[in-house]
């Protein structure tokens, strides 16, 4: 199971970090993703990273504001969000997968978290 956190009402430039706690102990064997969902619009991925840690992608949307990482110790995966914007206003959801190379694809993960709300006012 997938426990996501860390959201809240935030200032446009302001700074929020989530974090997604996992259950289980295999944890470390997972391709960790983040993906988004603003109202009335359909989940999008934002970032992922590899279980190693070695690697990491990007939406175009959020490069450069926003860094994904993980602790396999604590079993948790943070988005670290700068810089953040109106549009980044969404449900933020953490996922796990096996399927390193289909990390954007929100079909191809196994377990989802409930989601943790970020909104930006401007």
């Amino acid at each position: 199971q997938l426990q996501a956190s860390g959201g809240g009402l935030v200032r446009a430039g302001d700074s929020l970090r989530l974090s997604c706690l996992a259950s289980g102990s295999t944890f470390s064997s997972y391709e960790m993703g983040w993906f988004r969902q603003a109202p009335g619009k359909e989940r999008r991925f934002v970032a992922g990273i590899m279980s190693n840690g070695d690697s990491t992608v990007y939406a175009s949307s959020v490069e450069g504001r926003f860094t994904i990482s993980r602790d396999d110790a604590q079993n948790t995966v943070y988005l670290h969000m700068n810089t953040l914007k109106p549009e980044d206003t969404a449900v933020y959801y953490c996922a796990a997968s096996r399927q390193w190379r289909w990390i954007r694809f929100a079909s191809k993960y196994d377990v989802w978290g409930q989601g943790t709300l970020v909104t930006v006012s401007s």
